[in-house]
C-alpha cells in the first residue's frame, strides 16, 4: 500500500524530472541558436578591399566568383581607377559584389604621426566636418549612378574617426547601413557597434594566419571582417595572391559553418537580432 509521504515523493520527483528535461531542452535550443545566429551558421566572414584598385577588378573579383564568394570593395570617388573602369565596377555590382563607400578624396588626418603621405589637400585634419558630409554624399551619388542601390557601407579612410574631435559620420548615420572601422575586435551581435565596425587590416599575412583568425571567430560566435589593400601587389600594404586563394579554399570547404557575405548584408543581419 502507498502511503501518502510516499504518492507525495513520487510527485515530486516527476517534477523534478519534467523541469530537467525542460531545462535541458531549452539550453540545447538556446546553444543551437547561439551557434547558428549567422544567417543560420556558426559565424560569418566580411572580405573588404580598400581603395579601388586595377588588382581588384583584374585578379580579386574572378578569384571570387570563381569560390562563388561576394566581396565588400570600398571605393574612392575620385581615383581614377573608378572613373577610367565604370563599367568593369557596374560588372561586378551586377555579380553581387557591394560598392562601399571610402569618401571622395580619401582624407586622412596629417598631423598624426607616420602620415608623411598626406598631402594638403587631402589632410582630414584641415577639413571642416561639412566639407567631409557633402564629399562622402557626393561619392554616395557617384556609387548609385553606378550600381542603382540606396544601401551600403562606409568605411573610413585611414581609420580616421574625427575632425577636431567631432565623430563626422554622426552626421552620415542616415546615408548608411553601417561603417567599418580598423580595430580588431571579435562581438557578439549585441556588442557590435555599427558606426565604427571591427576589423582585421591584413598585411603581408599568410593563409595559415587567416584562417586562424576566422577559427578564432568562430570560437567565439562571432564575425570577422578582413580588410585587404594590395592583393598580389598595387599597394603597400600587401598579401600575396596565393594565401589569399587559399584562405577562399578553406572558406568553401567550410560552407556549412561560415557565412561568407558582404559588409552591407552582415550589417543588416546584425541590425535585426
Amino acid at each position: 500500500m502507498t502511503t501518502f509521504p510516499d504518492k507525495l515523493l513520487n510527485q515530486n520527483l516527476k517534477n523534478i524530472i519534467a523541469a530537467v528535461i525542460v531545462y535541458l531542452f531549452s539550453a540545447a535550443v538556446f546553444a543551437q541558436t547561439q551557434n547558428t545566429n549567422w544567417n543560420g551558421k556558426k559565424c560569418a566572414v566580411v572580405l573588404t578591399y580598400d581603395d579601388a584598385l586595377n588588382i581588384h577588378l583584374d585578379k580579386v573579383i574572378p578569384m571570387l566568383n570563381s569560390y562563388q564568394f561576394k566581396g565588400t570593395f570600398y571605393l574612392i570617388g575620385s581615383s581614377p581607377v573608378v572613373s577610367q573602369r565604370i563599367e568593369a565596377w557596374r560588372t561586378a555590382a551586377k555579380q553581387g559584389h557591394e560598392l562601399g563607400n571610402h569618401t571622395l578624396n580619401h582624407p586622412c588626418d596629417g598631423n598624426l604621426p607616420g602620415r608623411e603621405f598626406v598631402t594638403a589637400e587631402a589632410d582630414l585634419s584641415k577639413y571642416r566636418v561639412a566639407r567631409a558630409v557633402n564629399e562622402t554624399r557626393i561619392t554616395n551619388t557617384l556609387l548609385k549612378a553606378i550600381d542603382g542601390k540606396n544601401e551600403r557601407t562606409f568605411a573610413y579612410p585611414c581609420g580616421d574617426l574625427t575632425i577636431n574631435d567631432t565623430l563626422y559620420y554622426n552626421f552620415l548615420k542616415n546615408d548608411f547601413v553601417a561603417a567599418r572601422g580598423v580595430a580588431a575586435g571579435y562581438l557578439n551581435k549585441k556588442e557590435v557597434d555599427l558606426s565604427n565596425v571591427n576589423s582585421f587590416v591584413q598585411n603581408g599575412s599568410t593563409a595559415e594566419q587567416m584562417i586562424a583568425q576566422v577559427e578564432e571567430a568562430e570560437k567565439k560566435g562571432s564575425f570577422i571582417v578582413f580588410l585587404f589593400h594590395g592583393v598580389g601587389g598595387e599597394h603597400s600594404l600587401n598579401i600575396d595572391l596565393e594565401e589569399h586563394r587559399k584562405l577562399l579554399e578553406y572558406l568553401k570547404k567550410r560552407k556549412k559553418d561560415i557565412w561568407v557575405a558582404t559588409m552591407v548584408d552582415v550589417a543588416k543581419c546584425i541590425k535585426v537580432n
